[in-house]
């Protein structure tokens, strides 16, 4: 049985996991046997939104606190997870993503990837371990993985691409039901709500993600 991690990044589109794709992630690990290892850092939020709304809220909120929401509580620090506890790993996206994980969101292509998140992804990279990123999370993805040009698709918002590229990674456009597999790296990537419009149109992609990672992992 594999044991995959789902590194979440908070409970909810605007400021953390986007919560469609890591439940259905979680539904398509578990339905093929699979050991879920949820996992997730011990910050702050970078910032907390009013998801009825779209605006910002006062107060903090913690990331490994808030992702606790939708791993039912079974979740644990990033910082105790080694590359010897895992046989793949899958990143959701949501904005969290991009504010949480890295700050990409704030800094663009300088952006810097939080210690233990580059770590765990490094770790993977370098045992040969495949890695999945979904919707915005190819970007942390990328950033983290600086100078090994990973191979990644978000979809064809044509901004994304190009930040992307300056990090150094390649992209190819993907449908919302598609899969980019960088088999140098074992990375696998699916646009997801990048283009969307719904759950069950990014149900197939995340499924197709879900089952080349337990693949790869396999082999």
């Amino acid at each position: 049985m594999s044991k995959i991690g789902v590194l979440l990044s908070g409970c909810g589109v605007y400021d953390g996991s986007e919560i469609h794709e890591a439940v259905l992630t979680m539904l398509f690990l578990d339905r093929e046997g699979a050991e879920i290892v949820c996992m997730a850092p011990d910050v702050d939020q970078f910032d907390v939104i009013n998801h009825s709304t779209g605006l910002p809220m006062d107060g903090k909120r913690n990331v490994l606190v808030e992702s606790a929401r939708i791993a039912r509580g079974t979740i644990q620090n990033i910082r105790n997870i080694k590359v010897d506890d895992l046989d793949g790993l899958i990143l959701p996206g949501g904005y969290g993503a991009a504010k949480n994980l890295s700050n990409y969101a704030v800094k663009g292509t300088e952006a810097e990837v939080h210690p233990d998140v580059k770590r765990i992804l490094n770790e993977m990279a370098q045992a040969g371990k495949p890695i999945g990123a979904i919707c915005i999370a190819p970007v942390t993805l990328t950033r983290a993985l600086n100078g090994r040009n990973p191979e990644v698709t978000i979809g064809n918002d044509s901004d994304t691409v190009s930040a992307i590229e300056a990090m150094g990674g390649k992209h190819s456009a993907a449908a919302v039901d598609e899969i980019f597999v960088d088999l140098r790296n074992k990375l696998v990537t699916t646009p997801a709500y990048m283009l969307g419009p719904g759950i069950k149109d990014v149900a197939k992609g995340i499924e197709k993600l879900v089952m080349k990672i337990l693949e790869l992992a396999a082999s």
